[in-house]
């Protein structure tokens, strides 16, 4: 993969970036989505942040052989803190981390944004969590999917703040519009889940340490959830 050949998972998160935004690729690493969209001319400036020096310099050099100086910026800054007002950010992409990470940076960094940023976020799990923060902020879900990678699931999530909006239980764990859609590669990830988590019953089951009530009680749940969503 580089910035001329994009993962198929990375793919799917650049078509979900508004055309002609002004992107904040947080967590870049080598830089690759945004000199893409650039490259594309699907965007017209970008940011690039990591937290990290090795990939800071990484993304530098993509810059720099890509001859982009002029319309992307790469800065070396914890989270969203990468982001200044002139930027005039239109959309902020999250790829490659945890579900809870990527919360905890937005939660962080509420002062860095104006909330007419698009979301476009691909956790690697903590899925649920994230939808909660998504929630609780008045980000409203206007996009989700799943598709499959290297033997891995990966869920997408796009979400723009748009006012107060209340989601369940259930559709905060699957997806409040993946349990509507439920496309195959929903299903399919699913059904996967579903074995993994009736194998860890029996394990909490044979367990010889006691094993938390709550932690059994909630994977029960989740047990009856997916059963109940696979029919």
């Amino acid at each position: 993969m580089n910035e001329h050949t994009l993962s198929r998972r990375l793919e799917h998160v650049a078509a979900r970036v508004p055309a002609r935004a002004r992107l904040a690729d947080i967590g870049s690493d080598h830089g690759y989505l945004p000199v893409a969209l650039m490259r594309r001319g699907a965007i017209e400036y970008a940011v690039a942040g990591e937290v990290a020096m090795t990939p800071f310099r990484a993304a530098e050099r993509t810059v720099r052989e890509n001859h982009l100086n002029d319309r992307m910026t790469v800065r070396l800054a914890n989270g969203l803190e990468a982001i200044k007002p002139e930027d005039e950010i239109t959309a902020i992409s999250f790829c490659g981390m945890g579900g809870e990470t990527i919360r905890d940076i937005l939660d962080s960094g509420k002062a860095y944004l104006t909330g007419r940023e698009r979301l476009i976020m691909q956790p690697n799990g903590g899925e649920q969590p994230l939808r909660q923060w998504l929630m609780e902020n008045d980000y409203r879900i206007l996009f989700e999917e799943v598709l499959r990678e290297n033997r891995f699931d990966y869920e997408i999530i796009v979400a723009d703040r748009s006012g107060p909006v209340v989601y369940t239980a259930e559709e905060l764990y699957f997806g409040p519009l993946q349990i509507q859609e439920r496309s195959d590669a929903f299903l399919a990830k699913w059904q996967r889940r579903l074995k993994q988590k009736e194998k860890t019953l029996n394990q909490f089951a044979r367990a010889r340490q006691n094993v938390p009530d709550a932690k059994v009680q909630a994977l029960v749940q989740q047990v009856q959830w997916i059963t109940e969503l696979l029919g």
